[in-house]
């Protein structure tokens, strides 16, 4: 006996509405932020503070943005919460009290990193942290470097700019004599001091890179990686233009070299970096095309 019309044609049965663990999300959340609030809160107190860093307020708004366009991936993804993530909670955990006793900045900072991964594996499980490796990736920009490592970093790119700045100079015609970071002129005396070293362009440039690649770069991670690590000579040689520029417009007016001047030169420079990271991705994504597969998106 056939069926009838009404009998055959059965719509599908609709999909289960994702389930969020709100209660315990909040309450993981809530714990979080008043376990590590005063380490946090004099990490804000030193973006404010240290030029290197001010880009630090941007990193968890970035992340935040970047995990809210993820949302309907991230409710896709199967919840299989594991108890490695207290592991990870109590590793953190140990960590900040260590470094608190140390009085180490680095290790309590970083110690809220690893207690966020924990709660992530413990809520979400494994499939949950893959899918928010990026952003938590990208939370690592907002910790200030340690002060041994950043003086390791500093003083090489110091001496970098100032040899590139001397044989510009030279080039162009202007007497100069280097003694280290030092660059004797005519006129005056240059420090390359650590403020001018590129490692604050280096820092925003490299952070910036990672958020460019993300959204105009989704699918292609090859290039999204070297575009990234091409941030290290594009923010040498901007740094280097500048120091070389400064010395070149002092011969002129020594004012320039100083003030409200010198603050104005270094944002054109980094507004010209950020052109050079465009440029550069640009150039990668026409070697992919002309030596690449054919199956390039446009």
């Amino acid at each position: 006996m056939p069926l009838s019309a009404e009998h055959s044609q059965q719509s599908p049965p609709a999909a289960s509405a994702t389930f969020i663990p709100w209660v315990p999300l909040l309450w993981c959340a809530t714990l979080l932020i008043v376990t590590y609030l005063p380490i946090l809160a004099l990490m804000v107190r030193q973006w404010n503070n240290d030029d290197d860093m001010g880009h630090g307020f941007f990193v968890p708004l970035v992340a935040l943005y970047v995990v809210w366009q993820m949302r309907d991936s991230l409710l896709a993804v199967k919840s299989n919460p594991s108890w490695f993530g207290l592991l990870f909670l109590i590793w953190g955990g140990l960590q900040m009290a260590v470094g608190m006793l140390g009085a180490e900045l680095f290790l309590q900072r970083t110690a809220f990193l690893i207690s966020l991964v924990g709660a992530v594996v413990f809520l979400g499980g494994w499939p949950m942290l893959r899918a928010l490796r990026f952003p938590l990736a990208m939370l690592i920009f907002m910790i200030p470097i340690p002060a041994v490592i950043y003086n390791q970093i500093t003083f090489p790119l110091q001496l970098l700019a100032s040899r590139v700045a001397e044989v510009a100079l030279t080039t162009v015609g202007i007497p100069v004599l280097r003694d280290g970071n030092v660059l004797e002129l005519a006129s005056q005396k240059l420090s390359v001091v650590e403020a001018c070293s590129g490692i604050r362009s280096l820092l925003s440039l490299t952070f910036l890179s990672m958020v460019y690649g993300y959204f105009f770069e989704e699918n292609r991670i090859e290039l999204r990686w070297l575009l990234f690590f091409s941030t290290l000579p594009i923010a040498i040689a901007a740094n280097s233009f500048r120091v070389s520029l400064t010395g070149l417009l002092s011969e002129y007016n020594p004012e320039l070299a100083q003030g409200f001047f010198h603050s104005l030169e270094g944002w054109v420079i980094f507004v010209f970096a950020l052109l050079l990271l465009v440029g550069c991705h640009r150039l990668l994504v026409w070697l992919s095309k002309r030596f690449g597969s054919s199956k390039v998106p446009a």
